[in-house]
């Protein structure tokens, strides 16, 4: 259950970044879902491999490469889908900055409401 709501949101919040920002696009909630399940799988598969291969240069620049490894996560995600798009890669950094804000929001709230439950 606490998987499906965390999906819900982050989709709602995907949603969001896109009404913030106009540099990411999303045409419906089905897309935005399918965009947060592929993000989601992105983000579980293909980072820790991409943090692997890059950590000379995140050490190099005391992680802030992390920064870049999302927005590739992201661009990557839009590329694939339709629905979903970026207009760019600086959109790509700042739509999954926007994201992961709204992750670590969402995440706490989560926290708080499973943990009383």
């Amino acid at each position: 259950m606490k998987i499906v709501v965390r999906w819900l949101l982050l989709a709602a919040a995907l949603l969001l970044v896109a009404q913030i920002y106009s540099g990411v696009v999303v045409t419906s909630f089905t897309s935005a879902l399918i965009a947060a399940f592929v993000l989601g799988l992105f983000n579980t598969l293909l980072r820790p491999i991409l943090v692997l291969l890059t950590l000379p240069v995140t050490v190099l620049t005391l992680g802030l490469f992390l920064f870049v490894i999302n927005a590739l996560m992201f661009y990557f995600a839009a590329s694939v889908l339709q629905g979903f798009s970026v207009t760019g890669f600086v959109a790509a950094l700042i739509g999954s900055l926007l994201y992961s804000l709204c992750g670590l929001v969402i995440d706490a709230a989560m926290e708080r409401i499973f943990q009383r439950g």
